[in-house]
């Protein structure tokens, strides 16, 4: 299905969904995926990358504000710059907001509580690199794991993503409504995931490479992983 398509997952110290990730872009969608040790310095050769979930150095300071400074981090920016898809769930997204990748911040939950359960995600807005396979108004099924998730922006900021077309997801109930019942974490606006201007970086909370085969009861996050196949044939406006 996608082996023509290189995918490097970054593996940081404290992460815990790296073999989610490699297991899921290999077995369920056949891409060829490489496990990138924080330590490295170039990212040559890869289509795309993935920044897992997990706790990355503990979760020390803030979340993700460690890994930022991780030495595969420039070459991550250099993917990005370059126009490749750059992918962040959870403590990823974490890690490229602290990395100003992308616009905003990761809160404590509202509930001030760990969240481990399913939510339901509508996407929105134009294509990005990662739901070129998905069409808009799409509710998918998600489980999320995260204590931080809260989405935080500022009023500008929010204009701003709200004027380019850059939220990516928002939390809805099961039938696509964005409702505050439905915005467990608090976020601002009710998303989940947004995305840079060029729109090939994505940071999405909740994880759909925990979503991939139907044995485990919910492949909803397919649509998701699968459309690097369209990305990486150069089909992204």
């Amino acid at each position: 299905m996608g082996d023509s398509v290189k995918v490097g997952v970054i593996l940081f110290p404290g992460g815990n969904g790296d073999h989610d990730a490699l297991h899921a872009l290999e077995h369920d969608l056949g891409y060829e995926v490489h496990g990138i040790d924080y330590r490295e310095t170039s990212l040559d050769g890869l289509d795309a990358v993935v920044l897992p979930g997990g706790f990355s150095y503990g979760d020390h300071l803030r979340c993700g504000a460690i890994a930022r400074f991780s030495p595969v981090m420039p070459a991550v920016r250099e993917m990005a710059e370059a126009g490749k898809p750059v992918l962040g769930i959870c403590n990823g997204f974490q890690v490229l907001c602290e990395a100003h990748l992308l616009p905003g911040a990761l809160l404590r939950n509202a509930s001030l509580r760990f969240h481990s359960f399913d939510v339901f995600v509508k996407i929105e807005g134009a294509p990005t690199a990662w739901t070129q396979h998905v069409e808009a108004g799409t509710v998918l099924r998600l489980p999320v794991a995260h204590g931080e998730g809260a989405y935080y922006i500022d009023a500008d900021g929010l204009a701003s993503l709200e004027a380019n077309g850059q939220i990516v997801a928002r939390y809805c109930d099961a039938d696509g409504a964005i409702t505050d019942a439905a915005n467990r974490n608090g976020s601002v606006a009710g998303i989940a995931a947004v995305c840079n201007t060029r729109r090939n970086v994505v940071g999405l909370m909740p994880h759909p490479e925990r979503a991939t085969n139907a044995l485990i009861g919910n492949a909803d996050g397919l649509c998701l992983l699968n459309s690097l196949v369209k990305t990486a044939a150069g089909a992204l406006a």
